[in-house]
């Protein structure tokens, strides 16, 4: 009886290579996966399922994980307001859990005794995968042919077509990977340490001209509402602000990153909800927590968005920082407005039963109610005690000396 193993498949290159070749020259009886996390349209899961079975995979499923994945993943990377290395919002490295995750869980509902992904040897997929399957499934075998076959792409196709493989082997000038929590695109200028994408390459062009001012409704840390319309999952806050901002070109740059096996690299990303949520829901943070709570949520959110991106989202300290980030989002309720322009937009404010700059207490730089003038001269005092004792033991140790 042939071995089963459950197989990672996006219906590219290489996780076709790989069905043809666990199936026909390993004997392996294949299952393949795919793992929705925003990128795909109802017409191109079916063709990706079609191309599957026409490969000859014993079955095929398809997992919708929009809302799980902003469910376990998104939500926090929103209320720590992260980016990776103040640019980034881990589009991609994100996704890449969500879908391991899902693969490890079908390897286990089907018993399979093999689990296989389609990563090569040179970035950070192949560990983010390897080490979830280490944990979830451990002593499953994990099979990564273009890895550990060192492929080239000239030899894969050169395979696929032995086979009599029907399908499009022309390479895309630009490498793109879509997902609700924005799009990554690689091409050769960003192989390099300078160059930028050409207009042409960024996925949604530039049709919006002029300002547009939007309106987000947060309750709980959460985006609930954009312009008065309220929708009943976040996701599908994000998605239809993604229809708004998106043409405006808003949310494109370049990422530079540590990789998490030690080299450095650049990718393009456009991400102009993600870009316009985090800011707004910082800005509205800035008003409703107090300043130690802004302080400790910035140092575990850096802590957070860096360890998620090395794929330890399955470390039970991710799960501590979580409830901590959680229980800080309770008067992170509001509404924040946002100007959108082509190519970058700017907070205009906000509005919050629990803005802590309220007038009863005083205005910055004008008056107060809540104090006087003799209780900050004590305060003062108090304040800076020790290191004016400081100052004073030190000025007569040296006057000794």
């Amino acid at each position: 009886m042939a071995k089963k193993v459950v197989l990672g498949f996006s219906g590219g290159l290489d996780t076709s290579y790989c069905v043809k070749y666990l199936s026909e020259d390993k004997g392996y009886e294949v299952h393949s996966i795919i793992v929705n996390t925003g990128g795909f349209s109802d017409k191109e899961l079916k063709q990706i399922e079609a191309h599957a079975f026409k490969l000859g995979v014993k079955t095929h499923t398809t997992i919708d994980a929009v809302k799980g994945y902003y469910d376990r993943i998104i939500k926090y990377l929103i209320y720590g307001n992260v980016l990776k290395n103040n640019t980034y919002p881990l589009s991609v490295s994100a996704e890449r859990l969500s879908q391991a995750l899902h693969i490890a869980e079908h390897a286990k509902k089907l018993n399979a005794d093999s689990v296989a992904h389609g990563s090569t040897g040179a970035g950070n997929d192949q560990v983010r995968f390897d080490m979830i399957f280490h944990i979830m499934i451990p002593g499953v075998e994990i099979i990564t042919p273009i890895r550990d076959l060192k492929l080239s792409r000239e030899e894969e196709i050169a395979y696929l077509k032995s086979k009599a493989v029907d399908m499009n082997f022309e390479k895309a000038m630009y490498s793109i990977n879509k997902g609700l929590w924005g799009t990554s695109v690689g091409g050769k200028e960003t192989l390099s340490s300078k160059g930028m994408l050409p207009e042409e390459a960024w996925p949604t062009q530039v049709t919006k001209s002029g300002a547009e001012e939007v309106r987000l409704g947060f309750e709980n840390g959460e985006l609930k509402s954009v312009n008065g319309n309220s929708f009943t999952h976040p996701v599908e806050a994000i998605q239809y602000l993604q229809t708004i901002a998106g043409p405006y070109g808003i949310g494109r740059d370049i990422h530079v990153g540590d990789t998490i096996i030690g080299i450095k690299g650049r990718v393009g990303f456009e991400a102009a909800a993600p870009m316009v949520i985090l800011k707004a829901h910082h800005a509205l943070e800035k008003h409703v927590l107090t300043k130690w709570q802004l302080q400790w949520k910035d140092q575990l959110a850096q802590f957070y968005g860096n360890w998620l991106h090395e794929g330890q989202i399955l470390d039970p300290v991710m799960r501590d920082i979580e409830a901590f980030l959680e229980n800080s989002q309770h008067n992170v309720t509001g509404e924040v407005f946002v100007q959108l322009m082509p190519y970058r937009f700017q907070l205009i404010g906000i509005e919050s039963k629990y803005d802590l700059m309220s007038s009863k207490f005083g205005k910055y730089g004008e008056m107060n109610t809540g104090f006087t003038g003799d209780d900050v001269r004590g305060f003062s005092k108090i304040f800076g005690n020790q290191t004016s004792i400081y100052y004073q033991v030190k000025e007569d140790a040296d006057g000794k000396n």
